[in-house]
């Protein structure tokens, strides 16, 4: 069982506040969150990550060379940038470089990611890869050699680690913890997350294993309805015990590279107005000790988002933590269970059974 610890860091949205420059960088980024759903090439728009705060460490090569990633429930791939990216995001984050690792294969074969505000490319190359003290050998993954645009110039990661399925997989690349089940690295073939809650430590992914610590009030297993994003059909959406969206049942995928909750546009419109927010996400600080809990039923089961996790306090501002998104129509309704979620259960993602397991948080 091996533990890797995440630490909490200014999210982009409030550094470009801080600075100044989130109007602009929001009209010249405008985005879809839905894109990195339904890719046409693996489309995966990072614009998530405007608001994600979790990051842990993990080295590639030998010596190791060290990077701060996203560890992405919703993607596949690892990719980190390197010495041969030009880039301004590259030059101001850690880059790889094949040259000081003697355990580095190349290979000719590219990546290409699509992003919802541009694209990264680069090439796959083999190395060992250590997380949490697992060394995962012969591990694909990618070196960027473009990250057009000033997103990620912004961003306090270097790159990200998806956890999602290999079906997803850009280049058909191997997920990194497909390798480590497959070399027999950890004692069970699942892993489980805690994100805390405002500025507490302690955040972790823990590879292999279930913490009993988080379990006390037991685990609700839900199987997924796609072995592609970790993906769970949800019975319906409540509030006050009425029903206000999803009332015939939708998709929803359980997703730590997304921090807010994504809501497909006219639920979120619905929700905007029964919680009494502007059109933009704004109420009033003094109302939310008089919101109700948002209630997820899924797989007969209830689960319960309260308001303080669901409303982001930010400079004496006060936001629903929601976010509306367009889906395809043929595709149906589909959530997006971000950490503002995520952070009221621990969560366990079981590849062994297909299923998701959830734990309420104390």
């Amino acid at each position: 069982v091996h533990r890797v610890p995440l630490r909490k860091m200014k999210s982009l949205r409030q550094r470009l506040q801080e600075q100044g420059l989130l109007e602009s960088f929001l009209k010249q980024h405008p985005y879809n969150l839905a894109a990195k759903y339904f890719p046409g090439i693996a489309v995966e728009p990072l614009e998530n990550y405007m608001d994600d705060e979790y990051f842990g460490t993990i080295s590639i090569g030998t010596p190791p060379q060290e990077f701060t990633v996203v560890f992405d429930t919703g993607s596949s791939n690892l990719w980190v940038p390197s010495v041969f990216c030009a880039s301004p995001a590259c030059r101001n984050h850690n880059r790889f470089n094949p040259a000081e690792s003697s355990t580095f294969l190349s290979t000719n074969d590219t990546l290409f990611i699509a992003y919802g505000t541009g694209s990264m490319t680069g090439v796959l190359g083999y190395d060992v890869v250590n997380v949490a003290g697992i060394n995962v050998r012969n591990q694909i993954f990618g070196l960027a050699e473009t990250e057009p645009g000033d997103f990620f110039y912004y961003t306090p990661f270097d790159g990200i680690l998806g956890l999602a399925f290999p079906s997803i997989a850009s280049s058909g690349a191997t997920p990194v913890f497909d390798n480590m089940m497959m070399e027999n690295l950890v004692d069970r073939h699942l892993f489980s997350v805690y994100l805390s809650r405002d500025s507490q430590g302690g955040s972790f992914v823990l590879f292999g294993g279930i913490d009993p610590y988080y379990t006390t009030r037991g685990i609700s297993w839900i199987p997924l309805s796609a072995e592609t994003y970790w993906q769970i059909t949800m019975d319906s959406v409540s509030i006050s015990g009425a029903p206000v969206a999803c009332s015939s049942g939708c998709q929803a995928i359980v997703d730590t590279g997304t921090t807010l909750l994504a809501v497909p546009i006219r639920a979120f419109r619905t929700l905007m107005r029964r919680l009494g927010a502007t059109s933009s996400g704004e109420i009033s600080c003094d109302a939310v000790s008089k919101l109700p809990n948002l209630i997820f039923h899924i797989h007969g089961k209830e689960f319960p988002v309260p308001p303080r996790a669901y409303v982001l306090r930010s400079n004496g501002y006060c936001t629903l933590g929601l976010q509306g998104m367009d889906t395809p129509t043929e595709e149906g309704e589909l959530w997006i269970l971000g950490d503002v979620f995520i952070r009221e259960y621990y969560v366990i993602f079981d590849r062994a059974n297909n299923k998701v397991g959830l734990s309420r948080l104390p």
